[in-house]
């Protein structure tokens, strides 16, 4: 069955949804995005996943031409039409159709689309038996250059790390900042268990604050998990008991090798598994109802 897509304030058939040669978010990356989950017929955690877009778009100087209240129905609006129970959101705003220029004045009115479509997670084994990760060559970009909180469209930086996991026949890969501490990966955000302490880098790791790594940090705190957010080298990680990833795709998938070190055991650990398991019976009581 064709996609129905959202675009500029209608439902179109995906064949039908066609963005200009001329917008800036093909030609520049200018322009901004949120991934968003569905689980068991609602929409998870929709209203932070909007309030952030809006803060990437107030950011960067971008007027979105809708509403929060218009954005999370229209969100809704696609998935119902999509017959989305558990499925992706992919939410656009882009600068719009300008000319060839850099000016974003040339650029008349945003472009909005929304896709829900299917998710291809990890295979269910990883969660079971646990990734292998590099660190990549490919420093993160410097939060002094720009801000990682600004989910933007241009993900060029991140795509030349995931090449590099491509090579080296990984799913993931860890990402350094400019002074060589631990950022997070090339999707998703990273976490280390040591002698029960959850350790993940802080904002100022020029990282992507994750809707889900947040959702980690308040069942750790639910579960008196204690947790630090502070910066630290890839050679913690090496030594640390658990580790693990978060994102909005993968969920919490736990790691067990990383730059060929076995992580603790080198299984999943019961700090992993609890959070995992609270985070998936958050996902089946919490969210934005889909369908009446």
């Amino acid at each position: 069955m064709s996609l129905k897509i959202w675009l500029d304030g209608k439902l179109v058939p995906e064949e039908e949804a066609k963005v200009s040669v001329f917008d800036h978010g093909l030609l520049y990356g200018d322009g901004v995005f949120e991934g968003i989950r569905a689980y068991n017929g609602r929409v998870f955690r929709l209203d932070q996943h909007i309030t952030r877009l809006e803060r990437s778009a107030r950011a960067i100087l971008l007027d979105i031409p809708m509403t929060h209240e218009e954005m999370c129905r229209a969100t809704v609006e696609t998935c119902r039409a999509n017959q989305i129970v558990d499925g992706y959101i992919r939410f656009v705003v882009t600068r719009g159709v300008g000319d060839l220029g850099l000016d974003p004045r040339k650029c008349d009115r945003p472009t909005v689309f929304i896709i829900a479509a299917g998710i291809q997670l990890y295979p269910e084994e990883l969660y079971e038996k646990g990734l292998t990760l590099i660190t990549c060559s490919t420093r993160r970009n410097s939060a002094n250059c720009l801000d990682p909180g600004i989910k933007s469209l241009n993900y060029l930086n991140n795509i030349l790390a995931r090449i590099e996991c491509n090579h080296a026949g990984v799913a993931e890969g860890i990402m350094l900042t400019q002074d060589g501490m631990v950022s997070e990966c090339t999707a998703d955000n990273i976490f280390y268990v040591h002698e029960g302490v959850l350790n993940t880098p802080p904002t100022e790791a020029g990282i992507l604050n994750g809707i889900t790594r947040q959702t980690v940090l308040e069942i750790a705190g639910d579960l008196g998990i204690p947790c630090r957010e502070r910066m630290f080298p890839v050679t913690d990680i090496y030594a640390a008991d658990e580790c693990f990833l978060t994102g909005t795709g993968a969920e919490l998938v736990p790691v067990v090798d990383v730059d060929g070190r076995i992580i603790g055991d080198g299984k999943p650990g019961p700090v992993t598994r609890r959070l995992l398991e609270g985070f998936r019976l958050l996902t089946k009581s919490e969210g934005t109802p889909i369908y009446d």
